[in-house]
């Protein structure tokens, strides 16, 4: 009833939502007013009282990221804001969570483009909540600026997060961020407990010719593990009896397992330019000779604890189970970097080396095999990336290849673009990439029997090509075609998993469709995914198609203290496929092939709302969860979450 009563609820908010509205006017968030108002009422309204340089602007408070691209920080309210409104603060379109907040999602789609040559320690799903290097940005802001973050979780927790980032001088600026995530879940043996501190600096001189960032990460991702629903349990889930509408009363697998990924990095990379051109000129107009250094050290801990141990894992060595892996990276890398703003471009060329020690403190000698304890070595490889600009094209190379050590590998890529005019461009990209499975494919043990392995798997080799457009005025469209030859993934059989190679080449097409419509205050947006494999879904399962479209209303209400509303539904769906069974003893997913999951539609209802810099979000989580059937799941003997209703608030100060 109450789902019912959701539905018919968002069309009486949109109707009176729009008895309220105001003519469209530019508002900046950052100086809380109206910079283009089409009302007089709205030019005369009472402005913000803190007085700053008259030269600073919302212009001035940017986010670096790791490419060194920089965007203005974000306070606005946009159907996007709403899609990375998650723990992870990304679109999670073409993934499926598992049920509780903090746990993994399964992915229903995949991209292959990345140029990195080296493995790394595994447990994939414990990754999607990590920050890697890539992922922590860099502020540069004329004044202190902090956001806070906070969103309900499931059943006795909650998201929270604080960045704080400030500037001792215009050539110093830094940050402090802490994110935690704590959830009980609704599932017994569920808890989700994860914790992220970073903090960053970066620095230049007055000159402009010393660069320097740098960041320290600490981090944990914990996990209560309970091996899914028993078969029993999955009857009585999909019964939709009363009874077990508390989720607690179904019965697990187990209990008492915990799955944990710790890690510590120390990052910093730094340039100075040797040749800068007139300096009495600004510098975009002039050629720069630069040589830099990037340092990066990060060691890694996976575990898997279980009291007592479980049949669908076979049999132990132990009576508890207390496995555990560390992997140590030190990457050291010199450059050169020449830059003109002629034909020549941006050029780099670099040279690096890369230590690694992944292993365990046993080694494992049974009748049948002996499995070492580690493994461990050191590489050198070279790089060179080129980019430049030709009146509307953008051009772009980059070759990576490992000249000595343990590993091989390289990487090979290319792309161009065209900007045909303001909201619109075209693009194109081709790579071959050679790389070793990561090394949980090499080198596993544990206390189960059936998960010790070492193996002589070669590397796997991808190549691809897509091209694209992204448009304001038509559509954003991406098609991509990949080769996977030695491809590695792990393979199930019932709930015991093995790494396996195939020898076959797999070729993967996916098309990517996004386009909003736009009529008045509603808006519809759309994204579409198609995709095809040729291995038919036994090796390389994917879902033939996955979909997402949100019908909603957006508009600023009341004048005298404005107030953007935004509200509608959202449809998720993606079509049935052998869905991936999630594997605690790995922290990977595994492909399983005794059963088809998805074909059920999701739909959420939200209403958001923001008043000059606080975001608020309101989600009615899967409201037909009790009207389409309960045959949703996120893994094999894993469901989806059920119907709840979900708070969180996103607030900006800046002095």
């Amino acid at each position: 009833m109450l789902r019912a009563f959701l539905l018919v609820l968002m069309t009486f908010v949109c109707s009176i939502s729009s008895a309220q509205i105001r003519n469209e006017s530019q508002f900046n968030p950052m100086s809380n007013r109206f910079e283009e108002s089409v009302t007089d009422t709205l030019i005369n309204r009472n402005e913000i009282t803190v007085q700053i340089s008259g030269k600073t602007s919302y212009k001035d408070y940017k986010v670096i990221n790791f490419d060194l691209d920089s965007i203005y920080v974000d306070t606005t309210m946009s159907i996007q804001t709403y899609y990375e409104f998650n723990q992870q603060k990304r679109d999670q379109f073409g993934r499926m969570s598992l049920p509780n907040q903090g746990q993994t999602y399964n992915d229903l789609t995949f991209s292959f483009y990345n140029s990195n040559l080296f493995p790394d320690i595994g447990a994939r799903t414990k990754h999607d909540r990590y920050y890697s290097k890539e992922d922590v940005v860099y502020y540069y802001v004329p004044t202190p600026t902090t956001q806070l973050m906070y969103r309900t979780g499931m059943e006795q927790g909650q998201v929270a997060e604080g960045i704080f980032t400030f500037n001792s001088s215009e050539q110093i600026n830094s940050s402090i961020s802490f994110k935690g995530t704590r959830s009980l879940g609704h599932y017994v043996s569920n808890l989700s407990d994860l914790g992220s501190f970073r903090v960053t600096s970066n620095y230049h001189t007055k000159n402009e010719r010393y660069y320097l960032r740098a960041h320290i990460a600490a981090q944990d991702v914990i996990n209560q593990e309970n091996g899914g629903l028993t078969d029993d349990s999955i009857e009585d889930f999909e019964s939709g009896d009363s009874n077990f509408k508390d989720r607690a009363r179904l019965e697990t697998n187990f209990v008492g397992g915990e799955s944990i990924l710790r890690g510590n990095r120390y990052y910093f990379d730094h340039f100075y330019k040797l040749w800068k051109g007139n300096d009495s000129i600004p510098s975009k107009k002039f050629s720069h000779l630069s040589i830099g250094h990037i340092f990066n050290y990060e060691r890694k801990h996976f575990q898997y604890n279980q009291e007592g141990t479980s049949d669908i894992f076979g049999n132990a060595f132990t009576s508890d189970i207390e496995d555990e892996v560390e992997n140590f990276s030190l990457y050291n890398e010199l450059f050169v970097q020449f830059r003109s703003p002629y034909v020549l471009g941006d050029f780099v060329v670099s040279l690096s080396n890369y230590d690694y020690t992944y292993g365990y403190d046993r080694i494992l000698i049974s009748e049948e095999t002996v499995i070492n304890d580690r493994l461990d070595g050191n590489v050198v490889s070279v790089g060179a990336k080129w980019t430049t600009d030709l009146k509307k094209f953008n051009l772009k190379a980059e070759a990576k290849s490992i000249l000595a050590g343990n590993l091989e590998g390289y990487f090979l890529g290319g792309g161009a673009s065209f900007k045909l005019d303001t909201v619109t461009s075209f693009y194109a990209d081709a790579f071959t990439h050679n790389k070793s499975p990561n090394f949980n494919f090499l080198l596993f043990q544990s206390d189960y029997k059936a998960f010790n392995w070492q193996t002589n798997f070669k590397n796997e080799q991808r190549t691809g090509l897509l091209f694209g457009i992204r448009s304001a005025k038509w559509l954003d469209a991406e098609v991509s075609v990949t080769n996977l030859d030695s491809y590695t993934y792990f393979q199930a059989e019932g709930d015991i998993v093995k790494p396996i190679q195939t020898s076959q080449s797999i070729q993967y097409l996916k098309v990517n469709v996004r386009k909003e419509f736009r009529l008045g205050k509603f808006a519809l947006d759309n994204s579409f995914i198609y995709q095809e494999a040729s291995d038919n879904g036994d090796i390389f399962p994917v879902p033939r198609f996955v979909t997402r479209n949100s019908l909603y209303f957006s508009d600023w209400i009341f004048k005298g203290d404005p107030l953007q509303l935004q509200t509608g539904i959202t449809f998720n769906y993606f079509s049935k496929f052998n869905l991936q069974l999630y594997n605690p003893v790995l922290g990977e997913f595994a492909v399983q092939n005794e059963g088809e999951y998805g074909g059920f539609p999701m739909f959420d209802f939200f209403i958001n709302a923001q008043v000059q810099r606080t975001r608020m979000y309101l989600l009615f989580e899967h409201i037909n969860s009790d009207l389409t059937g309960y045959n949703y799941y996120s893994s094999p003997g894993v469901p989806y979450r059920d119907f709840m209703v979900r708070f969180g608030i996103i607030w900006n100060f800046f002095i």
